[in-house]
């Protein structure tokens, strides 16, 4: 069976709902459910867990942990043979997520909007996290913050549950064999960013990053699904949506401070990749 990841589009941030401490003893099974509507997050401490979803099964020991999907039914495919104990996490999402058998690398990465703090959170379906045990010290406390019902922790249980995703998380940053098409693509980004609103080519690009320049067209395919130059556009126009709102200048400085040196054409690509001119954008955020 190939490995499984869940990727959730933020924003929104998902959404605490409950913990439970579940002890089966030998014979005893996890329940049969169709259709849960919540992410069900289980962490096995003791003994081994065997369960299925869909057409997918698990035997998941203690020290790994298992995503069950809010739309799918899930089944134990037989009893517990042994002494099992496991905490789960009911926790809820209303952006858009998908389910997918690959790694990150495979996924074109999202570029920051303008108006946006865009974030995609990778987690494998199953999985023994090197950092279990402070995975269980976390349990444990939000545990005994749902169980006293105290008062004014609510902060406290999102913080420990956001805490808990991140010692799941897939990210780039902790891989160590990370491909060079990543880092080339990561370092073509950066100069893009940087140097804007200048005037950019590929031939440029090559000649700063030291690459021919069909291989970093390559790389920026392969990450972010676009070229050099797309990516390039599309960020001008991220950043002429930021001056629009923040600033009262003129279109034609505008468009001279992002990289357009004529403000008709700035304007027509504006509004094909907005929907609308830069002057009715401008009026939707003004009081």
């Amino acid at each position: 069976m190939k490995d499984a990841y869940i990727t959730l589009k933020l924003p929104p941030m998902p959404y605490y709902i409950a913990i439970g401490l579940t002890e089966y003893s030998p014979g005893e099974q996890h329940p049969n459910r169709q259709n849960l509507g919540l992410f069900d997050l289980l962490w096995v401490i003791k003994g081994t867990l065997y369960i299925g979803e869909e057409d997918k099964q698990w035997e998941v020991n203690a020290g790994e942990t298992l995503l069950l999907l809010p739309d799918r039914y899930h089944y134990s495919v037989r009893p517990c043979d042994r002494d099992t104990a496991f905490y789960w996490i009911h926790f809820d999402f209303k952006g858009e997520w998908m389910q997918h058998e690959a790694d990150s690398a495979s996924l074109p990465l999202p570029m920051r909007q303008a108006l946006e703090n865009p974030y995609r959170i990778q987690l494998p379906q199953y999985a023994a996290p090197p950092e279990f045990p402070l995975a269980e010290r976390h349990l444990t406390q939000l545990l005994a913050y749902s169980i006293e019902q105290q008062k004014g922790v609510y902060w406290q249980e999102h913080q420990l549950f956001i805490e808990l995703l991140g010692l799941l998380e897939v990210r780039q940053d902790q891989s160590t064999t990370e491909s060079p098409a990543m880092r080339l693509a990561s370092k073509t980004e950066a100069y893009i960013r940087q140097h804007y609103q200048s005037e950019l080519t590929n031939s440029a690009l090559a000649q700063a990053l030291h690459f021919h320049p069909n291989y970093i067209v390559r790389c920026m395919k392969e990450i972010y699904h676009c070229s050099p130059m797309e990516y390039l556009h599309q960020y001008r126009l991220e950043q002429a949506k930021l001056l629009l709102v923040k600033t009262e200048w003129s279109i034609a400085v505008i468009a001279d401070k992002t990289g357009f040196r004529h403000a008709p054409y700035f304007s027509n690509c504006f509004k094909a990749y907005a929907g609308t001119s830069p002057l009715r954008y401008r009026k939707q955020f003004k009081p």
